[in-house]
């Protein structure tokens, strides 16, 4: 155990570092977290072996079922009747194409090496299915640290979802094709079909049933934190069932996921939000772990070329497939220059589609020292390095050429960048001390302001009066002619400083129940600049998220 918790130790302080390092660069972070994988795995330094790799198996799993979660989110019912049409031409477009560019590149390939056509067919249909698929996870990653938004981000998160399972049904299409073409006993094509669409349907009954039960229990406890541990043990248990039955980890949670976004969107959005924050550690640990099991010392020299011409061929069909599906569904312009470019990330599906293929094509001998098994696992395992490391980066380009970097941003991302100066309101003159409350009460009377500082004759504040104050002396008129305004104000006891963060500041007043404070320039001068009023300051943010939003647009 101890040697797991330094295993997930070094991942995840490694994967921050990586990520910080490669950012400065104007690089997607999840690049850094594969980098630092490979640099403390096998084919770098060696820190992390492949029995610590093979211990953390269930924790990779649960990543991928809490990515398939939230990608499910983003799934609305109204998105997929506005381009579900064109959502289906892509898919199908860059998933077919990818499958026979690369199929029909790996097939040549192989018979040069080995001679013999129905082999290299054989071996080309599994690595055509294997092609097809799409990492969603790095590809979510880089969406959401560009806070990207917009047609192109939508199509992005439909497709990257969907090629799942047209991959996984390709790929069962595939190894049965395969084991059919060589006589190596494989299973029939109907039969490959049934257990397809059981592994596919099931999944998909599995996230649906899991979804409404989740539905339910949000429905008895209204509190963020129970809610979040009720959540994470239900997507447990979605996986655990999963897995147990031979199911698509992603697709079952992304069926989750759709289910509670649109069955109860307002209930399950800020779910989703905090399970997005909660799950960035778990993130890191899975693409440094990704990054770290891609062994590459032991590949044969021939087998570079397969990967290049993977990495291209797969490249191509992804580009040209996307843009022909978008052109024949008529979909946006930006849907069809840039859709092919954010799609070449491959990873975990690919990955796992690898290893199982290494196991059932196991005894398909294609050379002396190597099964075809063990060509997929090589030639994958390679290709996953190669295009996770180039795909975010091209990703980023795609959301950047539709200019749709940064328009989900949201108020809180607005305060957090604000300080507390520079919403502050300092139209708001000060009263003196010594003023008389027959001039205060008509200041009131004339004004907005509810609150207002006070400050001494050497301009320092010294308190505070409000309109609660006044009422105590409001109905004795006679009082108003010898009161000042020392005599009924507040000492001060609570101000802000300019350079305060606003987030933390409208926090700190919403948690103490404070409509408005007064603001001082430091805490050295006392020198009053302005009063912070929530209302105000809140109308200035939402001005400020529009402006950006509208000049994005432009």
């Amino acid at each position: 155990m101890d040697g797991v918790l330094a295993v997930l130790g070094i991942c995840v302080a490694g994967g921050v570092v990586g990520g910080w390092l490669v950012q400065r660069l104007n690089i997607p972070q999840v690049v850094g977290y594969i980098v630092v994988g490979v640099l403390i795995g096998d084919t770098g330094f060696g820190l992390l072996h492949p029995n610590d790799i093979a211990n953390l198996t269930p924790f990779n799993n649960f990543a991928l079922g809490l990515i398939g979660f939230l990608v499910g989110g983003e799934l609305s019912a109204s998105i997929f009747k506005k381009y579900g049409k064109q959502f289906t031409a892509i898919l199908m477009g860059e998933g077919l194409a990818a499958f026979l560019l690369v199929g029909l590149a790996s097939t040549g390939i192989i018979y040069l090496v080995v001679h013999d056509w129905v082999m290299a067919i054989a071996a080309g249909v599994v690595f055509g299915a294997i092609a097809s698929a799409t990492d969603p996870a790095s590809t979510i990653d880089v969406l959401w640290e560009y806070r990207s938004a917009g047609v192109l981000t939508t199509a992005i998160i439909a497709i990257v979802a969907l090629d799942d399972a047209l991959a996984m049904t390709l790929y069962g299409l595939g190894t049965s094709v395969a084991s059919i073409l060589v006589h190596a006993g494989g299973e029939s094509i109907a039969s490959t079909m049934l257990h397809t669409l059981f592994e596919l349907g099931g999944a998909l009954v599995l996230g649906v049933a899991a979804g409404f039960v989740l539905n339910a229990m949000m429905h008895y406890m209204p509190q963020t934190e129970k809610r979040l541990g009720i959540s994470i043990g239900i997507i447990l248990l979605c996986i655990g069932l999963a897995l147990a039955f031979n199911m698509d980890v992603i697709l079952a949670t992304m069926a989750m996921g759709i289910v509670l976004i649109n069955h109860a969107p307002r209930r399950s959005k800020q779910l989703f939000e905090v399970i997005r924050s909660f799950s960035t550690p778990i993130y890191i640990i899975f693409f440094v772990l990704v990054g770290a099991r891609l062994s590459l010392k032991t590949m044969p020299l021939w087998i570079w070329g397969l990967v290049a011409a993977y990495v291209l061929m797969r490249s191509l069909g992804k580009w040209v497939g996307s843009y022909w599906g978008g052109r024949v569904s008529r979909a946006e312009k930006s849907v069809q220059n840039y859709m092919g470019m954010a799609l070449f990330a491959q990873g975990g599906v690919a990955v796992g589609l690898s290893i199982v293929a290494s196991q059932n094509l196991q005894h398909i001998q294609v050379i002396e020292t190597m099964t075809l098994g063990d060509i997929v696992v090589f030639t994958v395992t390679a290709t996953t390095l190669c295009v996770q490391l180039i795909g975010p980066a091209f990703a980023k380009l795609a959301i950047k050429k539709a200019g749709e970097i940064g328009r989900n941003v949201t108020e809180e991302d607005v305060m957090a960048e604000l300080n507390v100066s520079d919403v502050v309101d300092s139209s708001i003159v000060p009263l003196k001390e010594g003023t008389p409350l027959a001039e205060v009460v008509q200041h009131f009377a004339e004004q907005d302001t509810l609150v207002y500082p006070v400050i001494a004759n050497d301009e320092k504040i010294v308190g505070v009066l409000t309109f609660e104050m006044l009422k105590e002396v409001l109905l004795d008129r006679d009082t108003w002619l010898w009161l000042v305004v020392g005599d009924v104000m507040q000492p001060l006891t609570e101000h802000l400083l300019a350079k305060t963060n606003l987030a933390e500041a409208l926090k700190e007043m919403q948690n103490t129940q404070v409509e408005a404070l007064p603001v001082v320039e430091s805490a050295e001068t006392g020198k009053l600049i302005g009063v912070l009023d929530q209302r105000l300051a809140r109308r200035k943010v939402n001005a400020e998220l529009v402006r950006r939003q509208t000049a994005l647009v432009a």
